[in-house]
Order: structure tokens, then sequence, then C-alpha cells
């Protein structure tokens, strides 16, 4: 399925468990659907590609089962494009579904393929994500929900603030944005989602994770936390009772759930580089990478957006925050050369404030609860709208600012009660 969410971007649900085999006229569309079958929303499908046309379709399949999609190139009239269907349509398993991709900018034609049962026409050249898309919501059940987006936050060292941008990311999406979020804490030995965010659920990832066979919607609505309105959290049990070795696919499962009942997922996966923590980051909508304005982590953000590149060829590249700037006396590579020596635009960069963050971790609040209408509060609004594809909105003087020292106050008394 894709469609605008809530989010106000487009999201594409991943393709399901199924077999496609193609027939193309023209190498180009063959390496456009190789492309696409290499895409992270195709990690389920497998896909075929042949040359030779509606024809070479119909000599396949005269012995042997149809796959659950086919999807034929047409060039132009001399293809015969209906005699081919109304032929492959004899030797068609029941629940076989076609997908044409067409040269012929014709409406009488587009008719009359849909008129033989033709599930989707599209007209070449094809972008490798337009047909994803296609194949998707061919297997969209009719009334569901648009799926949520899943942006993944990961700190390029331990360390680094990623935890802490991650629940403030969620918490201005939630809030500032207005959009119904979940912030999932993925580091179940160390997390500190529940810290942050002054919760002490009896429950929660760990019972997702190590028992995927209970695994269901009514499972996972009992393990959220409510933080607020629109902020739920699915807090790690940080403890340390047994060793934890997870599988490539442990989390999604879990991830797959989340995303049909909330509109954003936000993910705070724990520094480590195993098979989960990229199977995760690669299959996510948006990744942020923060970083420190340093050597080591230029080094390490440069190798983690060259490592996610591979397999991400249909997606924006991760957004990069420098987080920490500003530390007295300390040397630091600035945000441009640091953005020069990457090859990569800084989303936000992030100043260093000892006594802001750790009043607010101390106090288990977000940055905007502690100072509501600072510049940091605004970086993270900035940042959750650019997240969700939306255009940044700063408040500059106006009514807004007038109300920023009353809400302090009212903050300032509730701490003090």
């Amino acid at each position: 399925m894709a469609e605008q969410s809530e989010t106000g971007e487009r999201v594409i649900a991943p393709v399901p468990r199924i077999t496609i085999q193609a027939f193309c006229e023209s190498s180009e569309t063959a390496a456009m659907i190789e492309a696409a079958a290499e895409d992270r929303r195709m990690q389920r499908a497998r896909v075929k590609v042949s040359m030779g046309g509606g024809a070479a379709a119909i000599e396949a399949f005269r012995h042997a089962p149809t796959p659950n999609v086919i999807v034929l190139e047409v060039q132009n009239v001399r293809s015969k494009p209906l005699e081919c269907l109304d032929a492959l349509a004899e030797v068609c398993d029941e629940g076989t579904r076609v997908l044409v991709i067409g040269h012929l900018n014709d409406v009488t034609l587009y008719r009359q393929l849909l008129h033989r049962g033709v599930s989707d026409y599209l007209m070449a050249p094809v972008e490798p994500l337009a047909l994803i898309a296609a194949i998707s919501e061919m297997f969209a059940a009719s009334g569901t929900k648009p799926i949520g987006r899943t942006i993944a936050v990961y700190g390029v060292r331990g360390g680094i603030g990623a935890s802490t941008v991650a629940h403030n990311l969620a918490w201005s999406v939630a809030r500032g944005q207005g959009v119904p979020t979940v912030i999932a804490d993925l580091d179940i030995a160390f997390g500190t989602a529940s810290l942050n965010f002054n919760q002490d659920p009896p429950q929660g990832i760990a019972e997702a994770v190590f028992a995927p066979e209970r695994l269901d919607a009514a499972l996972v609505e009992r393990l959220l936390s409510k933080c607020s309105d629109n902020l739920s959290l699915l807090s790690a049990p940080a403890s340390l009772d047994r060793t934890i070795d997870l599988s490539q696919a442990a989390f999604d499962g879990l991830i797959e759930h989340l995303r049909s009942s909330v509109p954003c997922l936000v993910l705070d996966v724990p520094h480590q580089w195993n098979a989960w923590t990229k199977h995760v980051l690669s299959a996510a909508d948006e990744i942020l990478i923060v970083s420190g304005p340093d050597l080591a982590c230029l080094r390490n953000a440069k190798n983690l957006l060259g490592a996610l590149k591979h397999g991400r060829p249909n997606d924006a590249a991760p957004k990069v925050l420098l987080n920490g700037t500003g530390v007295p006396k300390r040397p630091e590579i600035g945000a441009a050369e640091f953005a020069k020596a990457l090859d990569a635009p800084i989303a936000v960069t992030i100043p260093f404030d000892p006594s802001l963050f750790g009043t607010a971790a101390n106090n288990g609040q977000m940055i905007a609860e502690v100072q509501p209408g600072s510049k940091v509060a605004e970086l993270f609004n900035d940042l959750a709208a650019a997240a969700l594809g939306r255009p940044e909105v700063r408040r500059k003087g106006g009514a807004g600012s007038l109300l920023e020292p009353l809400l302090a106050k009212l903050a300032a008394r509730r701490k003090a009660s």
C-alpha cells in the first residue's frame, strides 16, 4: 500500500512473501525491475526477470504453475497485448495478478486491459518505487489504515546522546507535530527510555521479542505505556538476567504490528553493529545518525553512510545530526567542515548545554517540558518536521513568543511541587 499517512509522507508498505515473474521486451525495463527487486520493501518477495514479453510468458506457463504476479512489458501494438492477455488467461492459475508496463499512452487500450482483469497499467519509463508501490497496493486489504512511518535513531559511538535525541524527537513528533507516536527502546539490556520518560512499566519489549509466538495486536497494546495523549512507550527491561543474542529478524514482527497501529514509530537503536541492528536500520523509512564533532565520529559516520547506502538505493540518505557542539576549550570539527568531509549535509546541530539536558534527564522530562520555546526545543521540533517530510515552522515573535515566559513559569512551578 502506498499513500499519504497521517504524517503527510508517502509510505510504501513492504511487499508480502510472494513470487513475481517479469517478461520484458527492453533491457531498460529489465534492469529497472532487477533494481526494484533489491529494494528493502521487496525483501520477502522472490523475483525472476526474463526477456521475450507476452509470447515468452505464454510459453513459460503452458506446463508450469504461474506466480502470484506476472509483469508484462508491451512496447507497441506489434506486441499484440490484447491477444497475449487472452492467451495468457488460458494458462494462468486462478488468483494470479497481471501488471502491464506499456509504452502506449492510449486510454482505450487501458480500459481494454482493465476489462481483461489486468491489475494495473504503468507507463514506461517506470521508476523502481512506482513499480513497488503498484505491487504493494495489489495486496493491501480493502479499508486498511495507511501503515506508519518508522524513524530509526542511531549513534555513531556510545555515549553520543542518540537515545536522548530519539526520545526528544518522539516527544516533538507527538506533541509539536500532533502525530500519534510510539517510541520503542531496542536496547534490551541497557535502555534508558523508561527513565527519561519517568515511567516504570511492568512489561516491555522483551516480552514481545523473546516470545514471538505470542505476538499479536492485543499483546502489543498491553506492552505500551502511555506518556501523553499522543505518545506511547515500549520500554526495555534494562536487565542482565540473560544474555541477549538476537536473530536478524528479531524485531520484524513487532515493528510490523506497531506500524499498523500508529502513524509514527521512533526506534531507539543501540550502538551495536550486528545483523539485527543493520537490518532494522536498513528497513526504516527514515534514519537519523547522531554524531559528535570529532574525528572518530566523522570516520564512523562516513563508514555508516556507506554501509547503509548499498541496501537503500531508492531511499533518501540518512540525516546526520551533530550533538553537543560548542564544549568550552574542546577542539572541534566545525559543522561546515564536517559536512564537507562527510559529503553530506548536517540536518541539525544541537549545542552543548549540560544544565538543560542534565535537568531534563534527572527529572524524567523532555527538553520542551523543561524549557518550552527554547532554541533546543525548537531544533527538536524542526527535526521532527523534517523527519516527517513536513516544512519547518519556526516561531519568531508573535503571540507564541509572548506565551513562552508564562509556559516556563508554569513548568517551573510543576517541577517545584
